[in-house]
């Protein structure tokens, strides 16, 4: 278990590091989880210590809400004054992903 949250590890800090080097805009724990979806495409399949690793984090990711949920009610006034253009980005934002995912599903069943 220790050897897989290693692994995780590296590949974020290997992302971090190519996030800070290259400039991209993008999160350093996207790149390093590119890095190992990659490496694992490579090799063929993950192997069952790191599998049986993420699922057992998987399990819990619920818990990974808690301090987003925090946030939300430490800004709760603020979300009241604002809740107009809050509400207009969360629904025009999710029909837009709708609208996509419609897109690339139909181009993919083709």
């Amino acid at each position: 278990m220790l050897g897989a949250f290693t692994v995780l590890l590296v590949f974020q800090l290997i992302g971090e590091v190519l996030v800070l080097v290259s400039g991209l805009p993008v999160p350093g724990p996207v790149v390093g989880m590119l890095l190992l979806f990659t490496t694992l495409l490579a090799r063929g399949a993950a192997p069952a210590w790191l599998r049986e690793t993420c699922q057992g984090l998987l399990s819990h990711l619920s818990l990974l809400f808690v301090p987003a949920g925090v946030g939300v009610l430490l800004h709760f006034q603020r979300l009241g004054a604002e809740w107009l253009p809050i509400a207009v980005a969360l629904v025009a934002s999710t029909v837009i992903t709708i609208g996509v995912t419609a897109l690339v599903m139909r181009a993919l069943q083709r």
